[in-house]
């Protein structure tokens, strides 16, 4: 009886031993593209814009059944997500052709982690319904079709040029849903003012408006004294970042500097909320070149 019953045993196990060998020996999907990303700069402060550039080359017999998210994970030397950069790629998957060369730019402001040193970065393409990930040449596979694609040293905040919110701003606004994301509503005219960098630098505005509430939409100046730096229409509901740049020239010589907004048109949100809003800022930054 023993005997009997241990022979099925073993031959069960012999079984899943074959068939988990034929597994191991089977060759892996091939790569869909080859995937990289390069940072604007290597050495980016938290609360800094710093613009990611992703570029797939799509390999020659590659199809996609569907339009794949990018996901995007900063991690620290512990494997410890910071923050992310899901994204869907402006051009979707579906559309990819074989040989075809995928370059897009995001810019991004560093969130305020508790972290100083090197950051990693992982990216991969996936379905958000079934959770499918796809195959990638990229330097390093680390597990589940995610690839180490490059690395940067993040800087402790006090490497920006602090931005100080004057007259014009009403009180920061937090979501809800998720803490991480707040904004302060502007005036019609409100006003950054920051030490005199005294050297070219680019500014960074991210931002988003009502235009459903005016037609023409509100137009947008920003000045330095008598100067216009630049205008534009606030014409989407969605994010959006302007970047503009502004020269040691247009600073002036004083050690201070006031930025001043120019909304044309505000509204009040009513529901018993009397405020005068321009446009919602959620990230400004200055960098200096």
């Amino acid at each position: 009886m023993k005997t009997s019953l241990r022979l099925p045993i073993v031959a069960a196990v012999c079984l899943l031993l074959f068939v988990a060998g034929c597994r191991r020996n089977q060759s892996p999907e091939p790569p869909v593209a080859t995937a990289s990303l390069t940072l604007s700069r290597d050495r980016v402060p938290i609360g800094s814009a710093v613009t990611l550039t992703y570029k797939f080359e799509v390999a020659p017999n590659a199809s996609f059944d569907k339009d794949y998210t990018v996901f995007v994970h900063v991690l620290d030397p512990e494997g410890e997500q910071m923050w992310d950069d899901d994204h869907m790629p402006p051009i979707p998957t579906t559309q990819w052709k074989p040989g075809q060369t995928v370059q897009y730019s995001r810019t991004v402001f560093v969130p305020n982690y508790p972290y100083i040193g090197e950051a990693r970065v992982r990216v991969g393409l996936y379905d958000q319904a079934s959770g499918k990930r796809l195959t990638l040449n990229a330097p390093q596979d680390l597990t589940r079709n995610e690839y180490l694609v490059t690395t940067f040293q993040l800087l402790p905040s006090s490497e920006n040029i602090f931005l100080m919110t004057k007259a014009g701003w009403h009180p920061a606004e937090v979501d809800a849903k998720n803490p991480a994301n707040e904004w302060q509503w502007t005036k019609k005219t409100a006003t950054l003012e920051f030490r005199n960098p005294k050297k070219d630098a680019t500014f960074y505005l991210d931002f988003d408006a009502r235009p459903d509430l005016f037609n023409p939409p509100q137009h947008v100046t920003i000045r330095i004294g008598d100067q216009v730096i630049t205008e534009f229409a606030a014409d989407s509901k969605g994010r959006t970042t302007k970047i503009f740049p502004i020269s040691a020239a247009q600073f002036g010589t004083s050690d201070l500097v006031d930025l001043v907004f120019d909304v044309d048109k505000t509204f009040a949100p009513g529901a018993g909320d009397p405020r005068e809003l321009g446009i919602r800022v959620y990230h400004t930054y200055l960098g200096t070149k």
